[in-house]
Protein backbone atom coordinates (compact mmCIF):
# COMPACT_ATOMS: atom_id res chain seq x y z
CA UNK A 1 0.00 0.00 0.00
CA UNK A 2 2.96 2.52 1.02
CA UNK A 3 4.42 1.88 -2.64
CA UNK A 4 0.72 2.89 -4.68
CA UNK A 5 1.22 6.58 -2.21
CA UNK A 6 2.62 9.01 -5.12
CA UNK A 7 5.81 10.64 -4.28
CA UNK A 8 5.01 14.08 -2.76
CA UNK A 9 6.61 17.13 -5.29
CA UNK A 10 9.32 19.38 -3.19
CA UNK A 11 8.44 22.76 -2.22
CA UNK A 12 5.26 25.09 -2.49
CA UNK A 13 2.39 24.68 -4.77
CA UNK A 14 2.63 26.78 -7.46
CA UNK A 15 -0.71 28.45 -6.42
CA UNK A 16 0.91 29.47 -3.07
CA UNK A 17 3.04 32.32 -5.34
CA UNK A 18 0.13 33.61 -6.90
CA UNK A 19 -2.01 33.89 -3.78
CA UNK A 20 1.35 35.48 -1.64
CA UNK A 21 1.12 38.14 -4.39
CA UNK A 22 -2.69 39.04 -4.26
CA UNK A 23 -2.38 39.10 -0.47
CA UNK A 24 0.25 41.60 -0.62
CA UNK A 25 -1.62 43.88 -3.28
CA UNK A 26 -4.90 43.52 -1.05
CA UNK A 27 -2.81 44.76 2.00
CA UNK A 28 -1.11 47.68 0.18
CA UNK A 29 -4.62 48.55 -1.44
CA UNK A 30 -5.87 48.53 2.33
CA UNK A 31 -2.98 50.87 3.66
CA UNK A 32 -3.57 53.14 0.88
CA UNK A 33 -7.04 53.75 1.83
CA UNK A 34 -6.49 53.91 5.46
CA UNK A 35 -3.80 56.96 4.81
CA UNK A 36 -6.44 58.59 2.28
CA UNK A 37 -9.28 58.09 5.31
CA UNK A 38 -11.19 60.59 6.28
CA UNK A 39 -14.07 60.55 9.08
CA UNK A 40 -17.29 62.11 8.75
CA UNK A 41 -18.28 63.53 11.95
CA UNK A 42 -22.15 63.44 11.89
CA UNK A 43 -21.96 60.22 10.44
CA UNK A 44 -19.41 58.74 12.98
CA UNK A 45 -21.71 59.98 15.53
CA UNK A 46 -24.82 58.24 14.55
CA UNK A 47 -22.54 55.09 13.79
CA UNK A 48 -20.93 55.03 17.18
CA UNK A 49 -24.50 55.42 19.10
CA UNK A 50 -25.92 52.47 16.50
CA UNK A 51 -23.40 50.13 17.79
CA UNK A 52 -23.49 51.12 20.75
CA UNK A 53 -27.29 50.41 21.20
CA UNK A 54 -27.00 47.09 18.99
CA UNK A 55 -23.63 45.59 20.41
CA UNK A 56 -23.96 47.13 24.50
CA UNK A 57 -20.47 48.38 25.92
CA UNK A 58 -19.02 47.39 29.29
CA UNK A 59 -18.29 51.37 30.01
CA UNK A 60 -20.84 54.07 28.19
CA UNK A 61 -18.84 57.03 26.56
CA UNK A 62 -21.35 59.27 25.04
CA UNK A 63 -20.64 61.33 21.93
CA UNK A 64 -21.89 64.25 22.92
CA UNK A 65 -19.36 66.61 20.97
CA UNK A 66 -17.82 66.62 17.23
CA UNK A 67 -15.38 64.50 16.30
CA UNK A 68 -12.85 67.36 15.85
CA UNK A 69 -9.85 65.02 14.07
CA UNK A 70 -10.52 64.29 10.46
CA UNK A 71 -7.81 62.89 9.16
CA UNK A 72 -5.53 60.02 10.30
CA UNK A 73 -2.87 61.09 9.41
CA UNK A 74 -2.81 65.15 9.70
CA UNK A 75 -3.65 67.48 12.13
CA UNK A 76 -7.23 69.10 11.22
CA UNK A 77 -9.40 70.33 13.36
CA UNK A 78 -12.48 70.87 11.72
CA UNK A 79 -15.06 69.12 10.30
CA UNK A 80 -14.11 69.44 6.89
CA UNK A 81 -11.98 67.04 4.66
CA UNK A 82 -8.51 67.53 4.84
CA UNK A 83 -5.42 67.04 2.44
CA UNK A 84 -2.82 64.18 3.50
CA UNK A 85 0.40 65.72 5.00
CA UNK A 86 3.14 64.25 6.94
CA UNK A 87 4.00 64.94 10.84
CA UNK A 88 6.44 63.31 13.06
CA UNK A 89 3.67 62.95 16.25
CA UNK A 90 0.21 63.53 16.94
CA UNK A 91 -1.45 63.23 20.61
CA UNK A 92 -5.21 63.26 20.48
CA UNK A 93 -7.37 62.21 24.36
CA UNK A 94 -10.68 61.68 24.38
CA UNK A 95 -14.12 62.88 25.60
CA UNK A 96 -13.23 62.06 29.32
CA UNK A 97 -10.05 64.50 29.27
CA UNK A 98 -11.08 67.31 27.01
CA UNK A 99 -8.05 69.14 25.04
CA UNK A 100 -8.61 72.05 22.44
CA UNK A 101 -5.53 71.50 20.53
CA UNK A 102 -3.87 68.86 19.17
CA UNK A 103 -0.18 68.04 20.36
CA UNK A 104 2.07 67.96 17.23
CA UNK A 105 5.57 68.23 18.00
CA UNK A 106 7.84 68.54 14.70
CA UNK A 107 11.80 68.54 15.41
CA UNK A 108 12.57 70.57 11.90
CA UNK A 109 10.41 73.25 12.55
CA UNK A 110 11.19 73.05 16.66
CA UNK A 111 15.17 73.40 16.86
CA UNK A 112 16.39 72.41 20.70
CA UNK A 113 18.01 75.66 21.94
CA UNK A 114 21.64 74.84 22.82
CA UNK A 115 21.96 74.06 26.35
CA UNK A 116 24.76 76.52 26.42
CA UNK A 117 22.91 79.51 25.76
CA UNK A 118 21.65 81.90 27.75
CA UNK A 119 18.44 83.76 28.06
CA UNK A 120 18.34 87.39 28.92
CA UNK A 121 15.26 88.78 30.80
CA UNK A 122 13.12 91.31 28.90
CA UNK A 123 15.05 94.29 30.94
CA UNK A 124 17.85 93.20 29.97
CA UNK A 125 17.32 92.83 26.46
CA UNK A 126 16.24 96.28 26.25
CA UNK A 127 19.52 97.35 27.85
CA UNK A 128 21.62 95.57 25.27
CA UNK A 129 19.33 97.34 22.77
CA UNK A 130 19.79 100.67 23.90
CA UNK A 131 23.55 100.35 24.39
CA UNK A 132 24.06 99.18 20.46
CA UNK A 133 22.07 102.45 19.52
CA UNK A 134 24.38 104.55 21.44
CA UNK A 135 27.17 102.95 20.03
CA UNK A 136 25.86 103.29 16.43
CA UNK A 137 25.05 107.10 16.95
CA UNK A 138 28.55 107.58 18.49
CA UNK A 139 29.79 106.14 15.30
CA UNK A 140 27.52 108.13 12.95
CA UNK A 141 28.57 111.35 14.87
CA UNK A 142 32.48 110.41 14.50
CA UNK A 143 32.19 109.58 10.96
CA UNK A 144 30.27 113.12 10.41
CA UNK A 145 32.74 115.07 12.09
CA UNK A 146 35.43 113.45 9.75
CA UNK A 147 33.48 114.56 6.95
CA UNK A 148 32.79 117.86 8.28
CA UNK A 149 36.76 118.52 8.76
CA UNK A 150 37.40 117.36 5.06
CA UNK A 151 34.58 119.59 3.97
CA UNK A 152 36.26 122.11 5.24
CA UNK A 153 39.62 121.10 4.06
CA UNK A 154 38.73 120.95 0.34
CA UNK A 155 36.18 124.07 0.58
CA UNK A 156 38.77 126.47 2.81
CA UNK A 157 38.67 128.93 -0.24
CA UNK A 158 35.28 129.35 -0.65
CA UNK A 159 34.18 129.14 3.16
CA UNK A 160 36.13 131.97 3.42
CA UNK A 161 34.96 133.81 0.50
CA UNK A 162 31.17 133.35 1.90
CA UNK A 163 30.51 131.43 -1.44
CA UNK A 164 30.10 128.29 0.68
CA UNK A 165 29.23 128.01 4.58
CA UNK A 166 28.81 124.29 6.32
CA UNK A 167 26.10 123.53 8.87
CA UNK A 168 26.67 120.38 11.32
CA UNK A 169 23.19 119.07 13.15
CA UNK A 170 22.67 116.03 14.68
CA UNK A 171 22.71 113.26 12.07
CA UNK A 172 23.25 115.88 8.75
CA UNK A 173 25.84 117.98 7.51
CA UNK A 174 24.40 120.82 4.94
CA UNK A 175 27.03 122.37 2.29
CA UNK A 176 25.28 125.71 1.56
CA UNK A 177 25.93 127.16 -1.46
CA UNK A 178 25.14 130.89 -1.65
CA UNK A 179 24.15 132.73 -4.67
CA UNK A 180 26.92 135.17 -4.70
CA UNK A 181 29.39 133.20 -6.81
CA UNK A 182 27.40 130.74 -8.08
CA UNK A 183 24.55 131.93 -9.97
CA UNK A 184 23.82 135.01 -11.77
CA UNK A 185 20.50 136.77 -10.27
CA UNK A 186 17.17 135.13 -11.86
CA UNK A 187 18.95 132.20 -13.54
CA UNK A 188 18.97 128.91 -13.02
CA UNK A 189 22.83 128.45 -15.07
CA UNK A 190 25.44 127.16 -13.23
CA UNK A 191 28.97 129.68 -12.95
CA UNK A 192 31.22 127.69 -14.96
CA UNK A 193 33.93 128.81 -12.71
CA UNK A 194 31.94 126.77 -9.93
CA UNK A 195 31.91 123.29 -11.21
CA UNK A 196 35.43 122.92 -9.87
CA UNK A 197 34.15 123.80 -6.41
CA UNK A 198 30.94 121.19 -6.97
CA UNK A 199 33.51 118.17 -7.89
CA UNK A 200 35.41 119.02 -4.76
CA UNK A 201 32.29 118.43 -2.50
CA UNK A 202 31.21 115.76 -5.10
CA UNK A 203 34.61 113.54 -3.92
CA UNK A 204 33.99 113.98 -0.10
CA UNK A 205 30.24 112.87 -0.41
CA UNK A 206 30.60 110.15 -2.50
CA UNK A 207 33.34 108.64 0.39
CA UNK A 208 30.65 108.39 3.08
CA UNK A 209 26.89 106.68 2.69
CA UNK A 210 24.14 108.70 3.73
CA UNK A 211 21.19 110.14 1.77
CA UNK A 212 21.84 113.64 0.31
CA UNK A 213 18.73 116.15 -0.66
CA UNK A 214 19.60 118.32 -2.81
CA UNK A 215 16.91 121.69 -1.93
CA UNK A 216 16.64 125.20 -4.12
CA UNK A 217 15.74 128.13 -2.32
CA UNK A 218 14.76 131.86 -2.92
CA UNK A 219 13.97 134.77 -1.03
CA UNK A 220 10.27 136.35 -1.30
CA UNK A 221 10.37 138.83 -3.98
CA UNK A 222 8.25 137.27 -6.99
CA UNK A 223 9.79 136.79 -10.31
CA UNK A 224 8.02 136.45 -13.72
CA UNK A 225 10.00 135.54 -16.31
CA UNK A 226 9.79 133.79 -19.83
CA UNK A 227 11.52 130.58 -18.15
CA UNK A 228 10.50 130.97 -14.52
CA UNK A 229 7.17 131.77 -13.36
CA UNK A 230 7.32 131.56 -9.87
CA UNK A 231 10.13 131.40 -7.49
CA UNK A 232 9.18 127.46 -7.36
CA UNK A 233 10.62 127.14 -10.71
CA UNK A 234 13.34 128.63 -10.26
CA UNK A 235 14.30 126.98 -6.95
CA UNK A 236 13.86 123.53 -8.42
CA UNK A 237 15.66 124.72 -11.51
CA UNK A 238 18.81 125.91 -9.20
CA UNK A 239 18.43 122.33 -7.42
CA UNK A 240 18.57 119.90 -10.67
CA UNK A 241 21.55 121.84 -12.08
CA UNK A 242 23.73 121.76 -8.85
CA UNK A 243 22.51 117.82 -9.11
CA UNK A 244 23.60 117.26 -12.74
CA UNK A 245 27.10 119.12 -11.84
CA UNK A 246 27.39 116.88 -8.64
CA UNK A 247 26.66 113.65 -10.21
CA UNK A 248 29.26 114.23 -12.93
CA UNK A 249 31.06 112.05 -10.25
CA UNK A 250 30.04 108.45 -11.16
CA UNK A 251 30.82 107.31 -7.29
CA UNK A 252 27.90 109.03 -6.29
CA UNK A 253 24.72 106.64 -7.16
CA UNK A 254 21.56 108.35 -8.19
CA UNK A 255 19.07 106.72 -5.84
CA UNK A 256 21.02 108.50 -2.72
CA UNK A 257 19.86 111.70 -4.09
CA UNK A 258 16.69 113.49 -3.44
CA UNK A 259 15.89 116.75 -5.44
CA UNK A 260 13.45 119.65 -3.61
CA UNK A 261 12.20 123.35 -4.58
CA UNK A 262 11.45 124.79 -1.86
CA UNK A 263 11.13 128.95 -2.83
CA UNK A 264 10.61 131.13 -0.41
CA UNK A 265 9.08 128.83 2.33
CA UNK A 266 12.83 128.07 4.36
CA UNK A 267 14.46 131.05 5.41
CA UNK A 268 17.26 131.06 7.30
CA UNK A 269 16.96 134.87 7.98
CA UNK A 270 14.00 136.39 8.02
CA UNK A 271 13.68 138.58 4.21
CA UNK A 272 13.40 141.86 5.22
CA UNK A 273 16.50 143.88 3.67
CA UNK A 274 18.75 143.07 0.84
CA UNK A 275 21.44 141.33 2.80
CA UNK A 276 19.24 138.85 4.13
CA UNK A 277 17.42 137.88 1.04
CA UNK A 278 20.68 137.59 -0.71
CA UNK A 279 21.72 134.79 2.50
CA UNK A 280 18.09 133.02 1.55
CA UNK A 281 18.91 132.71 -2.32
CA UNK A 282 21.00 129.48 -2.22
CA UNK A 283 21.27 125.42 -2.62
CA UNK A 284 21.74 123.46 0.04
CA UNK A 285 23.29 119.89 -0.02
CA UNK A 286 22.05 118.00 2.99
CA UNK A 287 23.86 114.70 3.91
CA UNK A 288 21.40 112.23 6.08
CA UNK A 289 23.06 109.73 8.05
CA UNK A 290 21.08 107.29 9.95
CA UNK A 291 21.28 103.86 11.34
CA UNK A 292 21.17 101.71 8.90
CA UNK A 293 22.10 98.35 7.85
CA UNK A 294 26.00 99.42 7.48
CA UNK A 295 26.28 100.42 10.73
CA UNK A 296 23.53 98.20 12.97
CA UNK A 297 21.06 96.26 11.80
CA UNK A 298 19.22 95.20 14.86
CA UNK A 299 17.26 92.62 13.09
CA UNK A 300 20.22 90.77 12.90
CA UNK A 301 20.65 91.31 16.85
CA UNK A 302 19.30 88.16 18.70
CA UNK A 303 18.25 88.96 22.26
CA UNK A 304 17.47 85.64 23.96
Amino acid sequence: MANDCPKCEEGLPPWMATFADMMALLMCFFVLLLSFATIDAIRFKKMSESMRDAFGVQREIPANEIVMGVSVIKQHWSPSVSEPSVINEIRQETSEVRQEHLKMHDAEERPERPETEEVQPPGQQEISRQAALEAAKAQIESELEDQLAELQQALEQEIKEGVVTLEREETSIIVRIHEKGSFASGSARLDPGFHEVMARISRVLASRPGKITVAGHSDNIPISTGRFRSNWELSSARAVTVLHSMLRNKDIAEDRVVVEGLADTRPVVANDSPQNRAKNRRVELVLTRGIDEQILDLNDLEFN
